[in-house]
């Protein structure tokens, strides 16, 4: 699963990339290229977790994400042609006023921007639409097949929407709808997350950044999300031992990084949860889809154990730990036992049972 980092010229874009991944990113060639980095999921249940067991090793839930340059005019194509393999897409939008760094448009305006790319994907979508109706056009004239004629359908319903100027994210499609045009990988299909980067001095006032900024119309839309973050203030952050940082927050009136939340929210936006394995030789946080059967969640940690699946052992998170051990979770018969159709719950602790 990937996330896909875009964004202007001199947005940030690439520094949250780098305090993201704790990636290596040349200045200078960051503004061209794409890079590819992986990010921990921020987890505290883990580390509560690995205060029962004690385990050799912790290991967190990750994403990954890729900077695909800036968004210049002459290379917006090659970057949209990237999105395609991302499944989500994150656009850092410039908040920030710096002289000192020129605004890639000559003024900050970051609904205009958040605006202007939209229509890019809309656009690029709308292009791909119409060449698509055209050949289908010519093959329905010889032969009437159905597939053909619901993705003519289909396709119709797209095009009306994207000439309405509303990305293709935001069109509800029956799973049948969803069949003939899956294939496509529409860009204004993708999930949207709109990071603001906000200057030092509005620090202490992230949760109301989209209403000072009049940023109202990024909000409520169906798969779309929006955070904002001091990319300066992350910057440092990222340099500071823990105890500095936990510091530097406090004076600014906050609890965590805003990068935290920003991963978060990218997790959240991709439609994924966390289940947790547990025991002395590791304490895990898994990644499956919402919705997701044990079977399914047996497979992400091994193929062999969903083939041999026979049941799982799973308590909720939280009755774990306050019941102190799993032994004392069963005397309060708090370990159920689930089958292989059982629905996975965001923060279960499973214990696969598993012949083979």
């Amino acid at each position: 699963m990937q996330t896909g980092i875009i964004g202007l010229g001199q947005v940030g874009k690439t520094t949250l990339f780098r305090i993201l991944t704790k990636a290596a990113v040349e200045g200078k060639a960051s503004s061209q290229a794409t890079h590819v980095g992986v990010a921990k999921v921020p987890e505290p249940r883990l580390l509560e977790l690995a205060k029962l067991y004690n385990p050799k090793k912790i290991t967190y839930a990750t994403v990954q994400y890729v900077d695909l340059g800036g968004m210049q005019k002459e290379r917006t194509r090659d970057a949209l042609a990237s999105l395609r393999d991302v499944d989500t897409i994150a656009h850092v939008i410039r908040v920030f006023d710096d002289p000192s760094v020129p605004h890639a448009a000559g003024s900050i305006d970051p609904l205009r921007d958040a605006t202007n790319l939209e229509l890019e994907l809309i656009l690029a979508d709308h292009d791909q639409i119409t060449r698509r109706l055209e050949k289908l056009e010519k093959d329905l004239k010889k032969k009437r097949e159905p597939l053909l004629e619901l993705e003519k359908t289909v396709l119709e319903k797209c095009k009306a929407h994207l000439e309405a100027e509303k990305p293709l994210r935001e069109l509800e499609l029956t799973p049948e709808e969803r069949k003939p045009i899956g294939g496509f990988l529409f860009l204004s299909q993708r999930p949207m997350l709109f990071v603001l980067n906000l200057g030092d001095d509005e620090a202490a006032e992230l949760d109301t950044a989209v209403e000072r900024h009049k940023l109202g119309a990024l909000q409520g839309r169906p798969n779309t999300a929006v955070i904002a973050v001091c990319g300066r203030l992350e910057a440092e952050l990222a340099e500071m031992e823990e105890k500095e940082a936990a510091e530097l927050l406090s004076s600014y009136g906050l609890k965590e990084p805003g990068l935290n939340r920003l991963i978060r929210a990218t997790y959240d936006l991709m439609g994924l949860i966390q289940f947790f394995t547990a025991g002395e030789p590791e304490v895990r946080a898994w990644t499956i889809r919402k919705g997701a059967t044990a079977s399914k969640a047996a497979g992400e940690i091994h193929s062999d154990i969903e083939k041999g699946f026979i049941r799982a052992e799973v308590v909720r998170w939280n009755d774990l730990l306050a019941a102190g051990s799993i032994a004392a979770a069963r005397e309060k018969a708090q370990v159920r036992l689930e089958g292989r159709e059982y629905v996975v719950q965001e923060g279960d602790v499973i214990l696969f049972r598993h012949s083979g």
